[in-house]
């Protein structure tokens, strides 16, 4: 159990937060991002919501008042230089933040990491990180029900319920539990409507990302074990498509979904790197195969961000090391 009350200690004792989460975000960090921001309120603190990536086009109805902001170092250098606390939310890595890094590393205000993978980085002087949690908006819940100076409302709830929702893979992981499903319910409370909400997550994409993942099935290959699956996703393809990184969000889920597959895996070409997403089913760990390419993440959802590799040469090499996974 986290050490609830020594993180409202230090939230009280700090006045001006900047928080932030990882690049392309998700639900989870946008919910908790928002979320936390409504505590801040809650505390009487000002605060700021920066991330180094626009918010994609179907979470941005979970921004009601329009508090996300896009890093631009012009506008935000004074940010970083007068406010005292740095929040970082569903990361565990410092350059996740990406653009956002190198001032992170001078920031000279204290910083607090609030997340739920494995083997954080220990980069912030309070780090309060939950690996037995669902999501990291499932911790944001569970700060707001353990102290009674905060309340759960219905501005918190509907961040907290998206954020729960998409990391729980809608309710069918593994860390879904009767427990769990008690906290949805005094969240449900607040007048939600799952079904919208459901709908205007993974309902409601653009053209441009349907025409994107056409193309991704059609590259879905299987290894000679067939228990391997991988597709692959070019910066032409992209292009070619109209569609944008963020659209790639979920894609993965497709190369697992094969009778007797164990491990799906994306590449996924970027302008600068070679993103690779990592799922598996049962008790495989992907996090480690993930770890021996420099990334991390859970048992059954994975990633790493490789810099100055060929999709032709790391592939092989990925591919061959998921087999004793298996």
């Amino acid at each position: 159990m986290l050490d609830f009350k020594k993180l409202i200690n230090v939230l009280e004792k700090k006045n001006k937060f900047i928080i932030t989460c990882h690049v392309n975000p998700d639900a989870d960090a946008l919910g908790s991002e928002l979320a936390i921001g409504d505590i801040l309120e809650q505390l009487g603190k000002e605060f700021r919501i920066i991330n180094t990536s626009n918010t994609p086009y179907n979470l941005k109805f979970l921004d009601v008042d329009n508090k996300i902001e896009r890093f631009d170092k012009e506008i935000h250098k004074k940010v970083f230089e007068e406010f005292d606390a740095a929040i970082f939310l569903d990361l565990n890595f410092i350059n996740r933040t990406v653009r956002m890094e190198e001032f992170f590393k001078d920031f000279k205000g204290t910083k607090i990491c609030i997340d739920h993978h494995t083997k954080p980085e220990n980069f912030a002087e309070y780090n309060f990180i939950d690996e037995s949690e669902s999501s990291t908006g499932e911790i944001i819940f569970d700060l707001l029900s353990c102290c009674d100076s905060l309340k759960l409302n219905k501005k918190n709830a509907l961040p907290i319920y998206a954020a729960i929702m998409t990391d729980t893979g809608s309710f069918r992981f593994s860390k879904t539990n009767s427990a769990l499903h008690k906290k949805v319910a005094k969240l449900l409370k607040y007048d939600l409507n799952p079904e919208k909400i459901y709908d205007k997550i993974y309902e409601q994409y653009e053209f441009s990302r349907n025409k994107l993942l056409g193309e991704a099935l059609h590259t879905i290959s299987i290894t000679e074990s067939k228990k391997i699956s991988y597709m692959t996703i070019t910066q032409e393809t992209l292009k070619k498509s109209g569609a944008i990184e963020s659209d790639v969000d979920g894609f993965v889920n497709f190369a697992l979904a094969t009778k007797g597959v164990k491990i799906g895996i994306l590449f996924f070409e970027l302008k600068d790197s070679l993103k690779i997403s990592f799922r598996s089913k049962d008790d495989i760990p992907v996090n480690k195969l993930a770890e021996e390419f420099g990334g991390g993440g859970h048992l059954n959802a994975a990633g790493t961000r490789l810099f100055n590799v060929k999709l032709q040469d790391i592939q092989p090499k990925v591919l061959f090391a998921s087999e004793k996974y298996c």
